[in-house]
């Protein structure tokens, strides 16, 4: 069709009429005058419109495609960060039942001595001023903390408070050279003083040269004028080695201490003394022997044994 004048005002006339229909069509709604029209347009152009999509849904689908794995990479990302928080939360939940089981053992252990202790955290090893086993805990002065007190765990003897601060507190460890306690010998009642040695046994001094010491026996705190820096009875550790007795006037063994000196954790310091002396109480159950088993061995005679000597000359 030429681009004339008469072309031009036909097709101003149809978009008019076109507009008119639309505005109808929408007033209308369902009662709508072209319902009928546009029920037989779909009628004509739906298979068409099938055709087109069923071309056209490939690129859609990749289009989708793409949309789905961006999702299912959120999603493994998420998985995975849920996963390395529940990994955590899992260590923390390790790490605090850990926690809880030495606070058990250690309150255990204070009841079995009626000490009143004052529990703490380990938060730095090592001291600034030297090269000496320490540890320092969160709990000091504002806490009734004093120097010369003893620290404990669930184990046995943990040290002895050096330095107190307004909040914090420094503990040398009884494996520092510089350390020394009175121990008394479960049963016997042998006195003798154990030095640490750092990451070797204790060693520790018999005040009787000729004491009669095996390995396995077992020491606690002797105690301390005052209580300080000492309360009595208080695990230290078992026997290991004891040196032959040369006739002197001392006599020297080597002692594994129930504490472990690089895994401590929580602490508790004695701020309360026991009234009397518990001895051998707070001292663990001795771990009971392990049966040897015997094995019983029959001989039975085979059927070409020689008989006795009556049977031969026969």
């Amino acid at each position: 069709m030429r681009d004339t004048r008469e072309s031009r005002l036909l097709l101003v006339l149809l978009i008019a009429i076109a507009f008119a229909l639309i505005t109808v069509d929408i007033r209308g709604g369902e009662d709508s005058p072209v319902q009928g029209a546009r029920q037989a347009a779909a009628t004509v152009f739906g298979p068409i419109e099938n055709g087109v999509s069923s071309a056209v849904d490939p690129v859609g689908n990749a289009i989708t495609a793409v949309r789905d794995s961006d999702d299912r990479h959120d999603r493994v990302a998420r998985l995975e960060h849920d996963n390395a928080a529940l990994k955590a939360k899992l260590g923390s939940d390790d790490r605090n039942r850990s926690r809880l089981g030495q606070l058990n053992k250690m309150l255990r252990m204070a009841g079995d001595g009626q000490y009143g202790i004052k529990g703490a955290e380990v938060i730095a090893i090592g001291a600034a001023q030297g090269f000496s086993w320490t540890v320092t805990i969160d709990v000091g002065a504002n806490d009734g903390i004093t120097r010369d007190m003893t620290v404990l765990n669930g184990d046995g003897l943990v040290g002895r408070i050096t330095t107190v601060g307004p909040d914090t507190s420094t503990v040398l460890l009884a494996n520092d050279p510089d350390f020394t306690v009175g121990t008394r010998m479960e049963s016997s009642d042998e006195l003798g003083f154990a030095s640490g040695q750092g990451d070797r046994p204790l060693r520790v001094e018999l005040l009787n040269g000729k004491a009669k010491i095996k390995k396995g026996d077992r020491l606690v705190t002797f105690g301390s004028q005052a209580d300080k820096p000492f309360v009595p009875g208080v695990p230290v550790g078992v026997v290991s080695r004891v040196d032959p007795s040369g006739g002197g006037l001392t006599r020297t063994v080597y002692v594994t201490p129930y504490a472990s000196f690089t895994k401590l954790d929580i602490v508790g310091v004695v701020v309360q003394a026991p009234r009397k002396d518990p001895r051998d109480e707070v001292l663990p159950p001795k771990p009971r022997p392990t049966p040897t088993p015997t094995v019983t061995v029959t001989v039975t005679p085979s059927a070409d044994a020689p008989l006795d000597g009556q049977q031969q000359q026969q």
